[in-house]
């Protein structure tokens, strides 16, 4: 069998990329998965989600992080240990977007708009400069609102 492998390692360390390069990480909880998920972001978008992460870490001090359909998501403690989702990001060929579920509540209102009702998306693309204070701005009026349980 050569060229073939059945290192589980070698295996984790290199996730799947899903349609549009998304990474396939495993359902999880905590900050391990989502750096997983960060590290395997392709090319430039790995470093946009450094700094999108340590922006939603510093302006949300203890927020909670998961990786769910291959996302991260970022939310609030909620009663009996449930969590409460202010925010997630994906991988798209050509983008980032970010969703905002209460992004209608938000002020301004996040630009890209959603068939769901209150969700709004910001879609960050490879040469996009990103308003960082605008962002953060987001992130704390989000994580104030009533947050999506899932």
């Amino acid at each position: 069998m050569a060229g073939k492998t059945s290192n589980k390692s070698a295996e984790a360390a290199k996730p799947t990329l899903l349609a549009g390069g998304n990474p396939q990480i495993a359902k999880g909880y905590g900050d391990a998965p989502v750096q997983a998920y960060i590290a395997a972001m392709p090319g430039w978008k790995s470093d946009v989600g450094r700094r999108l992460d340590a922006l939603i870490t510093r302006t949300v001090p203890g927020v909670n992080k998961a990786v769910k359909w291959n996302s991260p998501f970022y939310g609030i403690e909620g009663p009996e240990g449930q969590g409460s989702w202010f925010l997630s990001y994906h991988c798209f060929t050509k983008y980032i977007k970010v969703a905002f579920f209460r992004g209608t509540s938000l002020r301004p209102v996040p630009p890209g708009q959603s068939k769901q009702k209150e969700v709004r998306y910001l879609d960050i693309h490879e040469d996009d400069q990103l308003d960082e204070a605008q962002f953060a701005d987001w992130v704390k009026q989000a994580s104030l609102l009533p947050g999506e349980r899932m």
